[in-house]
């Protein structure tokens, strides 16, 4: 007599695809959709740490840095009297959450100054996940 060989037929490995398929169907956007909002959630604490530097760099200096001299004074001595940096921890100015560098304009139209991220299509305006992160609001 032979012995009942074991293993999954072809029909039941089918099946588990194909109901994995639709799980991954079903959670997928969901997933991408808490991506988009991480990404946004990680541009606003970024910004809010860069502008705690920003006023740490105006309490030393007495004014924010203008557009010219940008964010890298913020690491770099530029030879500014009182200048007490390095205001941030890593020696370089983070990157938005989509490659990008953050814009920083002073003095602003919306405050002293304004720094935001042109979210993730790199674009002024835009909704959802386009959304433009900034420090005004």
């Amino acid at each position: 007599m032979k012995k009942k060989e074991r293993g999954f037929t072809l029909i039941e490995l089918l099946i588990v695809m194909i109901i994995l398929g639709l799980l991954a169907a079903l959670v997928g956007p969901r997933l991408f959709k808490k991506v988009g909002k991480a990404k946004q959630q990680a541009a606003k604490t970024q910004i809010e740490l860069l502008g705690s530097a920003l006023d740490t760099f105006r309490l030393d200096v007495g004014r924010y840095p203008t557009t010219e001299e940008g964010l890298e004074v913020l690491i770099k001595d530029p030879g500014i009297d009182k200048w007490d940096g390095p205001y941030l921890k890593k020696n370089k100015i983070p990157l938005d959450p989509w490659g990008r560098p953050y814009e920083y304009k002073c003095p602003g139209e919306h405050s002293e100054y304004d720094l935001y991220s042109l979210g993730a299509d790199g674009q002024i305006g835009g909704e959802g996940e386009n959304r433009d992160i900034v420090s005004w609001e």
